[in-house]
């Protein structure tokens, strides 16, 4: 009874020394943002032409150092400079701008303040002293020197010069209404490549021709100590950089296949968008991976054997065709919302299954018709695009037009469950999408027509315009009502704006072949696996597994996953015996008799054993001919060249 009258004395202390329930909170009230960054208007700077130069020579420590001088119009008493972020081809704000250090400005000689703004903080707000006539910024841009650090773009054989990434701009103006004058100094004998016009070297400098701010970004390069260069024809140009001189021998066929790449575009669009295009290949284990699309060039890296073990790396050799194909779809005609006037103004990607579906269709159609890839490649590809489909739990909640808002919040980093989540599938789940859109066309018309046709109308126009046409989704509905009238509306929202569809298998389908499964992993499936010394088994048990044993991907609601198995496991042991990928696939095999299919894993500090309840066997995905006969199907067609194949020319294999 005395604890319990303590208790209760304690009690009542407490609750008479709380405040009343009655007392309001304090709560503050929000500080207005305001907006200090000017939004751009279609007019010339009056400053002049700004003057960019960039010393590339710090191959040891990875470091370009860049001093740019800015004009400014009389009277300027504030200047606002812009570090680009959204970067085109991007999707998303990717500036990097944590690379951007040591910054000053100086006008005659005087160090200027700055203040970055507080909300837009890639803004520079500069005061500027009566009479200064232009402000010279220096500051470096550091290259990550590990991957962990972001994409490696200089090496001691190497670099990749991306202009929006060391340079700043004037707030206010559309960026095709900024004037700048490029230059960087190189190692010595080095040899530069790029697509801005007008190029001038004295010794190690290299230099070029006034261009506007726009031109610039689109005009990456890429420069090397060991350097080739093919014509293909067409004034486009291939030019490759290599970590050793011999892993440029590239035979004669090989070029010619890139040739063909060439003659297959232009047979296709119905016109060329560039007056010269250069292809920027680095075949490199030490840069960082790279496939970026621009208007008269492109960026690309492959293995470093990519010629000398040609064989070893068809199933990587889409990556060009695709980049190429940018030109056309996604630089020339461009999704109206992800054309902005300069790198501030946010891109909306709810097209991206046109920009880059499209042209993810075209890279492998393409690739096929060049011969780049071979044609079972290009179907085991189809086929691993149209299995992840079938399987995909995260297609039931979120469409494909949704997926085109990924690279803005989920930035391409690792997902927990991407099978739930979904990435960015505007890829490949537009590319079948169209290729859909084509077997239509074919299945419609009898076979005169086809996605040729469309492509002409679409893409066709103004020979030579390296400018940009905005379209809506009504183009495509009008476009593709010209070559056959369908309800492509609604077809559109079906495939793309609305969840919980069907796997997107009709086009395949359509086109004379079948989605089925067996227990060897198709061509595509297999070398690619073998290329990254991983096991792919999402379609059995649902996991991906790397050279270690460590679980990279769990499949949601699969096999695994039910047992417990989630990624950033590292697998022991399979039934007993040590783990290697023979191993567990052997176990997949046996459980389909009743077999057990055991797992001893280690997570963290801890060891646990899962017993995995599947008696599918082992699954990969395969495209097989369905058509009767021995006559080309509908998608035997959309992949055999246009171009007349005389009795030597380069078929591929």
């Amino acid at each position: 009874m005395k604890h319990y009258t303590s208790s209760l004395i304690a009690t009542l202390a407490l609750a008479l020394a709380s405040p009343a329930l009655s007392t309001p909170l304090s709560a503050p009230t929000a500080v207005l943002l305001s907006q200090q960054v000017p939004d751009a208007v279609d007019a010339p700077y009056p400053g002049g032409t700004m003057t960019l130069d960039i010393d590339a020579t710090d191959t040891l420590r990875g470091v370009y150092r860049v001093t740019q001088t800015v004009p400014v119009a009389p009277g300027t008493q504030r200047l606002t400079l812009l570090f680009p972020q959204w970067l085109p081809g991007n999707h998303g704000p990717r500036g990097p701008l944590a690379e951007l250090v040591d910054v000053t400005f100086t006008a005659n000689g005087q160090l200027l303040r700055w203040k970055r703004d507080p909300v837009e903080v890639n803004a520079f707000h500069i005061d500027i002293p009566a009479g200064t006539k232009e402000v010279v910024a220096r500051f470096i841009h550091t290259s990550p020197l590990q991957s962990s650090e972001g994409r490696i773009t200089m090496t001691q054989e190497m670099l990749n010069l991306q202009w929006e990434k060391m340079s700043l701009y004037p707030a206010g103006h559309y960026v095709r209404q900024i004037r700048v004058k490029p230059s960087v100094t190189v190692p010595a004998g080095w040899t530069v490549a790029g697509a801005l016009d007008g190029v001038k070297h004295e010794g190690d400098r290299w230099s070029w021709d006034e261009t506007s701010y726009e031109i610039l970004v689109d005009s990456p390069l890429f420069a090397g100590k060991h350097f080739a260069k093919w014509d293909l024809g067409q004034n486009v140009t291939l030019n490759v950089v290599a970590d050793k001189p011999e892993q440029l021998a590239a035979t004669p066929e090989q070029i010619d296949l890139h040739r063909n790449l060439v003659t297959e575009a232009r047979l296709a669009f119905g016109a060329n968008h560039f007056d010269r295009y250069e292809f920027l290949l680095a075949l490199t284990d030490r840069m960082g991976g790279i496939g970026l699309e621009h208007h008269r060039s492109s960026e690309n890296q492959l293995e470093p054997g990519a010629f000398t073990e040609w064989d070893k790396y068809d199933f990587d050799r889409n990556l060009l065709p695709h980049e190429f194909s940018h030109s056309w779809s996604g630089k020339f005609r461009r999704p109206a919302r992800l054309w902005t006037p300069d790198y501030r103004q946010p891109m909306q990607g709810d097209m991206l299954w046109t920009y880059e579906g499209q042209d993810q269709f075209w890279g492998a159609v393409l690739a096929a018709r060049s011969g780049l890839q071979a044609k079972d490649t290009v179907l085991g590809m189809l086929a691993s695009w149209a299995g992840n489909f079938a399987e995909q739990p995260g297609r039931r909640w979120r469409s494909v037009e949704d997926t085109g808002s990924d690279p803005v919040f989920a930035a391409r980093k690792p997902k927990p469950f991407s099978s739930l989540s979904r990435n960015e599938d505007y890829y490949t789940e537009g590319a079948l999408t169209w290729l859909e859109i084509d077997q239509i066309i074919r299945q419609g018309t009898g076979g005169k027509k086809s996605i040729d046709d469309f492509a002409k109308l679409f893409f066709g126009m103004r020979d030579g315009d390296y400018g940009q046409i905005a379209f809506e989704a009504d183009e495509i509905v009008t476009k593709l009502n010209q070559v056959y009238p369908y309800d492509w509306a609604k077809l559109i929202d079906q495939r793309i704006n609305t969840p919980g569809q069907p796997a997107p298998v009709k086009g395949i389908e359509l086109g004379g072949y079948k989605l089925v499964w067996k227990e060897e992993p198709n061509p595509y499936f297999k070398a690619s696996m073998a290329d990254s010394k991983s096991l792919n088994l999402t379609h059995s048990i649902g996991l991906v597994i790397d050279k270690d044993g460590k679980v990279t991907a769990t499949q949601w609601d699969g096999p695994a996953f039910k047992a417990g198995v989630v990624s950033g496991t590292t697998i022991l042991a399979v039934n007993g015996i040590g783990y290697s990928q023979d191993e567990l696939k052997k176990a997949i095999t046996a459980a389909k008799t009743g077999a057990p299919l055991e797992l001893l894993t280690k997570r963290g500090d801890r060891f646990i054993t899962y017993a995995i309840d599947y008696k599918g066997g082992l699954r990969w995905p395969w495209l097989e001919r369905a058509a009767p006969g021995k006559a080309a199907a509908g998608l035997d067609l959309l992949l055999t060249p246009k171009r007349p194949l005389g009795r030597n020319a380069a078929k591929g294999k």
